[in-house]
């Protein structure tokens, strides 16, 4: 890195990583999710750009990450003797004229780094695609994929796109914890995207050397099956020499609470409802008008809007269009081993336990709150903390299940609504890290963005009690606030 000066300080396996992947044209960051894979690639690009090797980056991620960049990562760990510039692409809905000037400035060189911030569906469109052919063809970028993943499927539009786009720059990255999420053909367009040289063969080539097929009749239709694979250490070998691999268990010097993230974009429904509610301090839901008496009240009706739901005067609750399920099912792609789900709203309890049901099956999840009945509580606790057990997903509520439990079989706990109570959420947060825990624990707060859900974020990571603050002024002031476009941008 010669005389990169770098604004945090790296640990030992960062900078292992770095010294690993500097000045080769591709590579990959397998890095568990907590480890700091994001620091290690824009030291990386800062790198590269002070020694004239690169003037620009797009960096693409999902759409819960990729707003993080500019708000975390960026100012965080970019070295303050990189100037730079950001440009953010966003859905062609949500672009405002400011934004589109920004994409159109930051194409032409202006003597700093210039960062392209895009959401990994803008690959599935050809505005996206147009606007990325363009950038590359005319700079010297350095292209990165976080969370690779997104790109795993061959088939995907948005996955031939990237391959198409990746041949335009001069360097590429891609990033991930689990590069295998289903089966070790999950590699192929990843490495593809990297570069074709390093399996030198198709897909179907690919899959026939790596994979057991066996050849099926349906009727009077013929196809082959995958039943098992095969030549793994082969692969694994190949993997090898292009990627650095690294999991917190492995970092000996990280430290045992990690915290993380994921912004999730609010829907036109909830931005209606929450402006409404924010303004006239109530709302109307199916025409039924719901008012809120008190700072309390209201902040919880808001933070409920941001969640997906609302429930009105009469104890009914109506639920809001919200990708915040959706967000959450990417998030347990990325992370490997059991993990525990917190919810502050009984109807966010039920609605994961149903979708997780649906998709990964009966079995995988169980819930703990004040509707699990006592006979089953401990059951569930026992379940969850057998290795060999099914049960993958523990979804409960920090009031019922935040206090006494040692749920340390899972090392990555998710927060999709959080409580106002810092003895709740401290206490919860103690139930994965605790004695018997062998491993480093990754904390995830799921936040919609530039709302009243990221002050309830921020004040709890500062250690602020909003239940016994609530009628202070400045969490008064929180509730009349507009949503900030800002923060969104």
């Amino acid at each position: 890195m010669g005389e990169y000066k770098f604004k945090t300080r790296p640990y030992a396996h960062q900078m292992q990583a770095l010294k690993n992947s500097f000045d080769k044209e591709y590579y990959a960051f397998f890095m568990e999710m907590g480890t700091g894979k994001s620091k290690v690639l824009l030291d990386e690009i800062g790198g590269y750009f002070l020694r004239g090797k690169i003037d620009s980056a797009i960096i693409i991620a999902p759409k819960g990450v990729y707003r993080n960049w500019e708000r975390g990562e960026i100012p965080t760990h970019l070295s303050d003797s990189v100037p730079y510039t950001i440009a953010t692409w966003k859905a062609p809905s949500e672009m405002t004229k400011n934004d589109k000037q920004n994409l159109k400035d930051i194409v032409q060189p202006n003597g700093k780094l210039r960062i392209v911030l895009m959401n990994i569906e803008a690959l599935s469109g050809s505005v996206g695609i147009k606007y990325a052919t363009h950038f590359l063809n005319r700079n010297n970028t350095l292209l990165a994929i976080d969370e690779s993943t997104t790109i795993k499927t061959p088939t995907a539009a948005r996955t031939k796109n990237a391959l198409k786009i990746s041949k335009l720059a001069k360097f590429r990255r891609i990033m991930t914890g689990s590069p295998v999420t289903k089966n070790p053909l999950d590699v192929y367009s990843q490495l593809e995207f990297l570069s074709p040289d390093i399996l030198r063969k198709n897909y179907w080539a690919f899959r026939s050397r790596y994979a057991v097929l066996v050849r099926r009749n349906f009727g009077a239709r013929s196809t082959q099956l995958v039943v098992g694979f095969q030549r793994l250490p082969e692969l694994n070998e190949i993997i090898d020499l292009h990627s650095y691999r690294v999991l917190k268990e492995d970092c000996l010097d990280l430290p045992d609470k990690i915290y993380t993230r994921r912004f999730v974009s609010l829907t036109k429904e909830q931005v209606k409802a929450y402006e409404e509610m924010r303004r006239f301090n109530m709302t109307e839901v199916d025409g039924k008008t719901m008012t809120s008496l008190s700072t309390l009240s209201a902040l919880i009706r808001l933070h409920q809007i941001t969640c997906g739901h609302l429930t009105l005067d009469d104890g009914e609750t109506k639920e809001i269009k919200s990708n915040r399920m959706n967000e959450l099912l990417d998030v347990l792609e990325e992370v490997d081993g059991k993990v525990i789900i917190w919810a502050n709203y009984r109807f966010d309890i039920k609605n994961i336990e149903q979708t997780l049901s649906d998709k990964f099956g009966p079995e995988s999840v169980a819930t703990y709150y004040g509707d699990t009945k006592d006979r089953d509580r401990q059951n569930i606790v026992d379940r969850f903390q057998d290795k060999n057990s099914k049960l993958k997903y523990f979804v409960g509520n920090p009031s019922t299940g935040g206090y006494g439990l040692t749920l340390t079989a899972a090392h990555t706990v998710v927060y999709y609504s959080n409580t106002y109570d810092l003895e709740k959420r401290m206490q919860s947060e103690d139930r994965a890290h605790r004695i018997s825990q062998v491993n480093k624990v990754t904390y995830i707060d799921m936040i919609a963005e530039g709302t009243i859900d990221e002050k309830i974020v921020q004040s709890l990571r500062s250690k602020i009690d909003i239940a016994s603050e609530v009628m202070g002024e400045q969490i008064k002031k929180w509730v009349v606030e507009p949503i900030n476009k800002k923060e969104r941008s």
